[in-house]
């Protein structure tokens, strides 16, 4: 069982993140499914899981077959006939146990981008349920995934790899809430792209509501209103804009400051009061003449990316006790495998126990029985049935037993 796990995978730290997509099924949905189901029939899989992320492709199954170079090309062939045969050698190809360390370090974060990261661990398990339901796994990637949920939550609670937010996004808003912005406040958001998709959502589960979103483009703007239950207005209109603000972030793709000391003196329509501002923005969109004025809190981006890259520096001193714990996981895992493979050649003994004991009865001592009083044939019967449950019990703890034995040696 545990030579017949596998894993293809790519990752940001074998290729340009731009190129990752070459290696993921181009499909989604029914039909994402129907070529999954292909490639696990053609290649005769056992059981097969994809995962695909912003800075990962990985492909974990379990085959008996063969699984060399030759495979490997006719695997990526039908993922992207374009792939040359150097793309595909930059696959690596973990079998056995490295497999499972693989999925166990990438389940708890220690593989990731941002080390710490609780996301893919979400989005492993949202991987596997997927191919579970569509039938494309079975009792191998089942035990393999429990134990990696496991694994990493002990990973997550016994270490610190997870604390200290590595984002920018989020240490920006983690600053507007020591801020103690309330939820009343009025937001003026000057941007509708990616960085400010990402604030949003953080505003929307914090419960901000009074929002509005300014951008070049007004569709833009209105789909994130939106989300927020907010406004939405066109970065044209912004001089005109008279509703005021407690709060403004602002990042745009604009290549100079757009927030100048003139403009953002407009929009306080002579307001006093301390004002919170937060440029996420390169080069920054906030002129630092607005910044360093004595109203106002400015929150800038080189402040948060120093803090960010201190906080993953002390994630990243937290890999090596997290790695000790993964390995203590990791080194069970034969074991397990053993074990279910006991189980599932066991787990006909019990219908095989039960099918003597029939033949017994009604064919080997019929004549003896018949030939007996009600009473002595009910108690050959408890007699036997208690037989038929001591004997299928003992054969499976001798195999534990056992079992245990060897992995203590």
């Amino acid at each position: 069982m545990l030579g017949g796990y596998h894993i293809f995978t790519i990752t940001h730290r074998d290729t340009a993140l731009s190129r990752i997509q070459h290696y993921i099924v181009p499909a989604a949905g029914a039909e994402l499914r129907q070529r999954l189901e292909f490639l696990k029939t053609d290649l005769a899989l056992d059981e097969l899981m994809y995962v695909a992320t912003c800075n990962r492709v990985l492909y974990f199954f379990h085959s008996t077959q063969q699984v060399d170079d030759g495979f490997r090309q006719r695997f990526f062939h039908y993922i992207n006939p374009d792939l040359d045969e150097a793309s595909i050698s930059a696959v690596h190809h973990l079998r056995g146990i490295e497999a499972i360390r693989h999925f166990f370090r990438v389940g708890a974060s220690v593989e990731s981008l941002v080390v710490g990261e609780r996301e893919i661990l979400r989005q492993l398990r949202q991987a596997y349920d997927q191919c579970n339901q569509w039938g494309l796994t079975g009792d191998a990637l089942r035990l393999a995934m429990r134990f990696a949920v496991v694994a990493a939550k002990d990973v997550y609670a016994r270490t610190r790899i997870g604390e200290k937010p590595v984002s920018v996004v989020s240490l920006a808003v983690q600053e507007m809430r020591k801020y103690q912005l309330p939820l009343d406040a009025r937001v003026l958001m000057i941007g509708a792209g990616q960085t400010n998709a990402l604030v949003a959502k953080f505003l929307r589960k914090y419960g901000y509501r009074n929002v509005t979103v300014c951008n070049r483009t007004y569709a833009r703007a209105k789909a994130l209103a939106e989300l927020l239950g907010g406004r939405a207005i066109s970065l044209a209109e912004l001089p005109h804009y008279r509703e005021g603000f407690d709060c403004m972030i602002v990042c745009t793709g604009a290549t100079q400051p757009i927030m100048t000391p003139q403009l953002y003196a407009q929009l306080l329509r002579g307001e006093r009061g301390q004002k919170l501002v937060v440029d996420l923005s390169i080069p920054h969109n906030v002129a630092e003449a607005v910044g360093r004025r004595p109203d106002v809190h400015w929150i800038e981006i080189e402040r948060l990316r120093r803090r960010a890259a201190e906080n993953l520096a002390f994630r990243e001193r937290e890999v090596a006790q997290a790695e000790t714990l993964l390995e203590q996981y990791i080194e069970q895992f034969p074991t397990i495998c053993r074990q279910r493979e006991v189980e599932r050649a066991m787990s006909r003994i019990p219908q095989e126990v039960h099918a003597v004991k029939e033949k017994a009865l009604r064919e080997v001592f019929r004549k003896e029985i018949e030939s007996l009083d009600e009473e002595q044939r009910e108690l050959i019967a408890r007699m036997l049935d208690y037989m038929e449950k001591k004997c299928i019990g003992i054969p499976m703890r001798v195999a534990r037993e056992a079992l245990a034995y060897q992995s203590s040696e």
